[in-house]
């Protein structure tokens, strides 16, 4: 492979990385939706933010899906930290909307 063309098979992978980070950027916001709308539930039914069993079941979702090349451990890592996000947003938005 010339270096020329090292350089242009660098740029097409770059370029499906951006095109994937989007993807997954949509897919994010999709889902905070949904944590909002849940969050709307559980302060109309007044329902802790904070549910572990149901995290558990995320996580074994997550990791029963995960066929690599990403292991399993590092899929349950990445969902801990959507998940970690996801509270801090439902926690703003149940306060936001109890001011109101």
């Amino acid at each position: 492979m010339t270096d020329k063309e090292a350089q242009a098979a660098l740029s097409d992978c770059r370029s499906r990385i951006d095109v994937v980070d989007r993807r997954l950027v949509a897919i994010l916001n999709e889902r905070t939706r949904i944590v909002e709308q849940i969050g709307r539930i559980k302060r109309e039914m007044d329902m802790p933010i904070y549910e572990p069993k149901r995290e558990d079941e995320v996580f074994g979702n997550a990791m029963a899906s995960a066929r690599g090349p990403l292991p399993p451990e590092s899929v349950k890592r990445i969902f801990e930290r959507i998940i970690d996000e996801m509270r801090v947003v439902q926690k703003k938005k149940m306060e936001e909307e109890s001011q109101c």
